[in-house]
């Protein structure tokens, strides 16, 4: 019955990030610095929360699109952290984490043959699902811009094919963020032509700097904008698996469609979990994000002291250093450094092509994993910038 299979879901490959961390925890002493998971336990109140749902037999289904409550919760969330509004009856849909809300808008508005625009690298969650939804990939390649999209370069891939564009902002794996000035330069292009813009910000409450700037912050592309967000980084609730849609009503009404054939409706229990947490808990990622930046600064530190180039994130908890003055391809690096040293990172090449000649260190663990693991890092480091540098010393000599 093998060929029997979906084809597309036959060819779909497991994320390099999974591989890498299945194999560190196979070494007693392996360090993982793959996990996009934040290393804190989720607050005791959100926690709380749940526990008293679960005791009041609140253990069934909500709504399709998510308790009216949290729904409200999310738009005030919203309007308050970022300044624009969405109706919590109609523009709100809450889904089984940020991941199933993407899967369910684009199996809402994509057909055979369709084209999305990807900004490359990117997080490789999102080819999978524009494949099993019959829909092609277009990556618009930032390796060359400080993994910034151009806008000139964006609107050059438009053609009447082009369905959606999908932005990820802060980005996972480069931690890049823009500023309002460059906000601007993408929206003008895209405000141009017909097509949707889904714009997963779920790394929003997770930036170091200059507060985040919303693609929901522009009223004239609201009618062909889904944001997509979550409770999953910013209140270090990964399991509890609680993502949000926002959009016009008339995109909501058909994402939701997919969304209850799909899973129904979120797990009640963790729907008022996240109500506490938006309620209550604004503060958590501020706190986190102290962290955060102490660990980035220190790993970026190491990481130059090795010799390795790295662009300082503005966001989320990942470092994409260039690791091609080693010699080596990014899967050879992550292989070989596991195998070696029993440090595991994520190869640049899974977040496509583009993500060639770097690799993804996730800081969403503790300070003191971060500075042994550099410590074995730094080690094969020296080794292969060695390695690499001999033959071009040897031919200068003859």
């Amino acid at each position: 019955m093998k060929n029997g299979l979906n084809e597309k879901a036959v060819n779909i490959s497991v994320p390099g990030t999974r591989v890498f961390a299945n194999k560190a925890a196979a070494l007693p002493d392996g360090i993982n610095l793959t996990l996009g998971e934040p290393d804190f336990p989720t607050p005791a109140p959100i926690k709380e929360a749940a526990i008293a749902a679960i005791r009041n037999d609140q253990t069934g289904y909500s709504h399709n699109a998510g308790l009216l409550r949290l729904r409200e919760s999310v738009s005030a969330f919203f309007r308050e952290e970022y300044g624009f509004l969405y109706n919590p009856d109609g523009e709100v849909l809450i889904t089984t984490g940020a991941s199933e809300g993407i899967d369910s808008t684009l199996r809402a508005i994509l057909n055979e043959g369709d084209e999305v625009i990807l900004p490359a690298p990117i997080y490789s969650g999102y080819e999978p699902v524009i494949h099993l939804a019959g829909a092609v990939p277009v990556y618009l390649d930032t390796s060359k811009t400080g993994f910034r999209p151009d806008p000139a370069e964006l609107e050059s891939l438009i053609t009447d094919r082009t369905k959606a564009v999908l932005l990820n902002l802060p980005s996972n794996p480069t931690g890049v963020t823009l500023d309002k000035e460059e906000m601007d330069a993408l929206v003008a292009v895209l405000e141009r032509h017909d097509v949707f813009i889904i714009s997963d910000e779920i790394y929003s409450q997770n930036t170091y700097g200059e507060p985040h700037v919303s693609f929901g912050s522009y009223p004239q592309i609201r009618e062909k904008l889904i944001l997509v967000h979550g409770v999953s980084k910013s209140h270090s609730m990964t399991g509890w698996r609680i993502g949000f849609v926002l959009g016009p009503e008339y995109l909501i009404e058909t994402i939701l469609k997919v969304h209850l054939s799909n899973s129904i409706c979120a797990s009640l229990p963790s729907q008022y979990a996240a109500i506490e947490a938006l309620d209550h808990c604004r503060s958590l990622p501020a706190e986190m994000n102290k962290e955060y930046r102490k660990r980035r600064d220190a790993v970026v530190e190491r990481l130059r002291q090795m010799g390795l180039d790295v662009i300082l994130p503005t966001g989320a908890f990942y470092l994409f250093p260039s690791i091609k003055n080693t010699g080596l391809t990014s899967y050879e690096f992550a292989e070989k450094l596991l195998g070696q040293q029993h440090v595991a990172v994520v190869p640049g090449s899974s977040f496509t092509k583009y993500g060639e000649g770097f690799i993804r260190i996730s800081y969403a663990t503790s300070m003191n994993n971060l500075m042994e693991a550099m410590d074995r890092m730094a080690v094969f480091v020296k080794e292969h910038i060695q390695s690499a540098t001999i033959p071009q010393e040897q031919a200068s000599k003859s």
